[in-house]
């Protein structure tokens, strides 16, 4: 008698998520939050702005893009096996846990080398590189080669960024990082077009 086992099965390709609304939320907070930091920071600011306003504008984008994500995340989920569901809701926790540990990471890092100034550097380069290595997770996960590479972009831009210094790293994420969500924009368009 033969005993004849299921083979495995890969997981399917996720075409259930849409990320336009989430790559355009986070490129305009990208545009406008890390723009109007790079225009009014640096030893001669091109613009004066109240110090509250680029944050306030990146905030709002990103909150916005986090709340567009979980929606899509919720939408591909209502008919998820499930193994699905228990990735989609590992990936969801990976986002708290990579913040987490950025935050006692720049927490550690400010107060151990006694240069609060440091946090301004490394909370967008550091949020760069978190967004990016679970973007490539959530790609691989999800099999979205898109979401991959958009990832690994953000990875690569924010923390190369980290060399230039202020504005300079304000400039490198607005104008690739903004442009890198724009190009995904435009890709996740043709990607669910042809699907």
């Amino acid at each position: 008698m033969t005993i004849t086992l299921p083979a495995p099965t890969a997981p399917r390709t996720d075409d259930r998520i849409n990320n336009t609304a989430v790559y355009v939320s986070f490129g305009l907070a990208y545009v406008f939050g890390h723009g109007s930091a790079a225009l009014s920071g640096g030893a001669t600011p091109l613009l004066d702005m109240p110090s509250w306003l680029p944050m306030a504008l990146l905030g709002t984008g990103l909150a916005t893009g986090t709340v567009l994500a979980t929606i899509a995340a919720l939408r591909a989920q209502r008919d998820a096996t499930g193994p699905e569901i228990l990735s989609g809701r590992l990936l969801g926790l990976s986002w708290i846990v990579a913040f987490a540990a950025l935050f006692l990471t720049i927490t550690g890092l400010t107060s151990l080398t006694d240069t609060p100034d440091l946090a301004d550097m490394l909370w967008p380069a550091g949020s760069g590189l978190m967004v990016g290595l679970i973007y490539i997770a959530e790609g691989a996960v999800r099999r979205n080669v898109l979401h991959y590479g958009l990832g690994t972009w953000l990875a690569l831009i924010s923390t190369a960024a980290l060399s230039l210094g202020t504005p300079g790293l304000y400039w490198v994420l607005t104008l690739a990082g903004g442009g890198g969500y724009a190009v995904a924009t435009l890709l996740e368009h043709r990607r669910l077009v042809t699907r």
